[in-house]
């Protein structure tokens, strides 16, 4: 079963979001595995693509879009559509869950200081409560 972990930020910009993203999705592409990363929008998949360029100044995520995949990347990035198979983790910064997302060895929810997206974020949280996945909450303070 799908395991669904929340991050919850201090910050309230969706920069600290995508940030959080980028070095969660490096983390885990570190270990092998591979991530796709839920985007709100296509515009949101094209600002987090360009920051994975540049998030980190002593390295380079190996990523690309969903609409042009890349064989070699560990990291896609897409809105709405359902990637390929073979993925282990899914990183939701959309509104809604994934219908996807039970393909998925886990799940990573991540949330920040903004009202609107808390409110969104608990939605979700019901969601998967109801059903029975396995939940924990991780509270990311500072920088994350």
């Amino acid at each position: 079963m799908t395991q669904v972990d929340f991050y919850i930020l201090e910050e309230t910009s969706p920069r600290a979001r995508q940030l959080f993203a980028c070095r969660l999705a490096d983390k885990v592409a570190g270990m092998g595995h591979k991530v796709f990363v839920q985007a709100e929008s296509e515009g949101a998949a094209r600002e987090l693509d360009e920051l994975m360029w540049t998030y980190h100044d002593r390295s380079f995520l190996p990523h690309c879009l969903a609409s042009e995949v890349d064989g070699e990347a560990k990291v896609h990035i897409g809105p709405g559509a359902e990637p390929a198979e073979g993925f282990h983790l899914l990183i939701n910064l959309g509104a809604e869950v994934p219908g996807f997302f039970s393909r998925f060895e886990r799940v990573a929810e991540v949330l920040d200081g903004d009202e609107g997206r808390k409110a969104q974020g608990r939605e979700r949280f019901r969601f998967y409560k109801d059903r029975g996945y396995p939940l924990k909450t991780n509270q990311i303070g500072g920088r994350g």
